[in-house]
């Protein structure tokens, strides 16, 4: 970048070309945390460069996912709290391309705020390149677009696109799952990145956001605001741990639409995943957004994690030696169902 590039009028038109280049800076320590065996380049460049790692694939498949944060940011936005913000954005991620098998490889955020403040810009992106770290993706580009006029001063939105590999001969295919496999949860740190519209309405934050901020004895004596705004929980090194060792037949990313949409993505037709609910280790938020929402069970379901983040179907006779794994690499795993032939992908 040149430090000679300066425009006093795009500047009074809200746009700061010179904060753009400071937040940069800023940002490059966070970005260097990330950098892994496939980076060929610095930020800064017209597009980011890598290389893959496909010693030992026989047939290499690049695996790619997108997505943002919700209206979660608006959590962030509220509490002035923005270096986590950027986890949520990896984690929706790496937690949809690691379900086919797929090693995260690298990633790429786009912020797009109504000013540029660069300290708070570095702030987000520490967020993505700890998402990064704990997902063994390297941060290799992005982009900050400053939007006066259009957002608010306050105001930016964060999305972000993986992408990762895996050997054709080793992408998960359901067709193998058969009735009597075994459905296996992997908790969940919340509400992770999704309902966020349907908690801002139960707890009328935003027109009363000040009831976020009291400790609440059902959450264990934590304010609403800071359990909403808890990072998702990225699931990559635990799944590949697994993958290495148990035949695994497929995998669920529980997002939105919660159990009854995405677990059936993942069950092949002719058989449904038969959840025992009352197995399921529903977290003390969403009780809560129940309670205060009186939303129905099924649409708490049908909304939320409800406490598992992912779900992971193994045989029968792997189920002890996959928990250990998961376990092992600091899940806590526990069988929450089973597979059974009929019904529409999912009894519960």
């Amino acid at each position: 970048m040149s430090m000679q590039s300066k425009s006093d009028s795009y500047a009074a038109a809200g746009v700061d070309i010179t904060a753009g280049y400071r937040a940069v800076e800023l940002m490059k320590k966070h970005i260097a945390r990330t950098k892994n065996e496939g980076c060929l380049d610095d930020v800064g460049g017209f597009g980011g460069c890598f290389g893959l790692p496909v010693a030992g694939m026989e047939e290499p498949v690049l695996v790619s996912g997108t997505d943002g944060c919700g209206t979660k940011v608006k959590m962030a936005i509220l509490m002035d709290k923005h270096d986590t913000i950027g986890i949520d954005a990896v984690a929706m991620c790496v937690n949809d391309i690691i379900c086919c098998g797929a090693k995260p490889l690298f990633f790429l955020d786009y912020i797009a705020c109504g000013k540029n403040i660069p300290e708070k810009i570095a702030a987000i992106v520490s967020g993505v390149a700890e998402g990064c770290v704990q997902s063994g993706a390297a941060l290799i580009g992005g982009e900050t677009a400053e939007h006066p006029g259009m957002m608010p001063i306050d105001d930016y939105d964060l999305a972000g696109f993986a992408v990762g590999i895996v050997d054709k001969k080793k992408i998960l295919d359901n067709k193998r799952m058969a009735a009597g496999d075994v459905v296996i949860g992997l908790a969940s740190t919340g509400v992770h990145s999704n309902g966020f519209s349907l908690c801002r309405k139960v707890f009328d934050i935003d027109n009363n956001p000040d009831t976020l901020y009291v400790p609440n004895e059902a959450l264990g004596g934590k304010s609403i605001a800071e359990t909403l705004l808890t990072p998702t929980k990225i699931y990559v090194k635990s799944i590949l741990a697994l993958l290495d060792e148990v035949d695994v037949k497929g995998i669920s990313h529980i997002t939105g639409g919660g159990f009854y949409e995405n677990i059936p993505r993942s069950i092949p037709k002719g058989l449904s995943a038969k959840i025992d609910k009352s197995a399921v280790k529903v977290l003390p938020i969403f009780e809560l957004i129940a309670k205060v929402g009186n939303v129905p069970e099924r649409d708490m379901f049908n909304t939320y994690n409800m406490g598992v983040g992912m779900s992971v179907v193994v045989p029968k006779e792997s189920v002890n030696k996959a928990l250990e794994i998961l376990m092992a690499n600091g899940e806590d795993a526990y069988v929450i169902g089973e597979i059974v032939e009929g019904g529409e992908g999912i009894i519960l």
